[in-house]
């Protein structure tokens, strides 16, 4: 069952465990990017709005894997 967005605290989450990961330094996880990509595709679009929203503030560099703000 893929990860879905129902608040604005769940985006926070995901937010962090994103800013987490890039401050790794690491290679982004694939696990992670694709968690991400189902919340992406089976959110409400308030909730994806909200999410590319807080990715430009606080890790836009994510932006490289998620891409921008698809048209919702």
């Amino acid at each position: 069952m893929p990860y879905k967005w129902v608040s604005n605290k769940d985006v926070d989450e995901a937010v962090v465990v994103i800013m987490n990961a890039l401050e790794e330094g690491k290679e982004f996880p694939d696990w992670l990017r694709r968690t991400i990509q189902g919340a992406i595709d089976d959110s409400d679009p308030v909730y994806v709005r909200y999410f590319y929203d807080q990715v430009k503030k606080f890790a836009p560099s994510s932006l490289k894997v998620f891409g921008e703000t698809p048209v919702i």
